[in-house]
């Protein structure tokens, strides 16, 4: 049985993951995002973790260690790579304003609190828990705020992965994830990172930019 006060600091750390995700959708510049999305890892390194510790389940230490080595430290630093030898535009462009952008991100939190909280209502299932799936949830639909708000191709992938990060505190925070899950989830998105890289060099080598708007104007003439 959970402590009011285990349960507490799970709450803060999932709280924590949703307002780092705000930070990503604020901040404006490229090498800022990379870092945040880094610190995104290290609080759900720890939101895991923590789960691990109150639930009495060793083998979410490895999701959390997956979490802080693989995409705290070793993402940020290949995308501070591309950057560099890319020459990206630091600043990056979006679709709508900030301002717009944080208000649609707190409908968003609503909404999946409301969404959340009313499906478990009655059921037996992680009553305990439901609020950091809500958490969880919030995490998912802000990443994909940020994938469909940005216009620069970097930017997006780290829409994506922090949308990935939302789906496995939801499964840590459940009932934990099989080590095999764990495992698989970390290699696909190593070779997603890899083939995203390719991509990105072929399409700046190609278009001379990253932005999607500046690529939607072509339509497959030759240079």
């Amino acid at each position: 049985m959970f402590h009011g006060l285990d349960l507490d600091i799970a709450h803060l750390l999932a709280g924590s993951l949703v307002l780092v995700s705000f930070m990503l959708l604020y901040q404006g510049r490229l090498l800022g995002v990379i870092n945040i999305f880094a610190f995104h890892a290290w609080v759900l390194a720890a939101a895991v973790a923590w789960q691990a510790f109150i639930q009495g389940a060793p083998h979410l230490y490895i999701t959390a260690a997956i979490a802080l080595l693989f995409k705290g430290a070793f993402i940020p630093y290949v995308f501070h790579r591309l950057v560099r030898r890319m020459g990206l535009h630091r600043q990056i462009e979006t679709v709508v304003g900030i301002g717009l952008t944080m208000l649609l991100g707190v409908a968003l939190v609503a909404l999946s609190i409301v969404i959340i909280l009313k499906a478990t209502r009655n059921t037996e299932l992680l009553l305990l828990a439901r609020e950091d799936v809500a958490f969880a949830l919030s995490v998912v639909l802000l990443g994909l705020l940020m994938m469909v708000t940005r216009r620069n191709a970097v930017s997006q992938v780290i829409g994506f992965m922090s949308l990935e990060n939302g789906l496995i505190l939801a499964a840590t925070g459940a009932k934990g994830m099989p080590l095999v899950v764990e495992i698989s989830i970390a290699f696909s998105v190593l070779i997603a990172i890899i083939v995203i890289g390719i991509f990105l060099f072929r399409i700046r080598e190609r278009f001379d930019t990253v932005d999607v708007e500046v690529l939607d104007t072509y339509r497959g003439e030759k240079p």
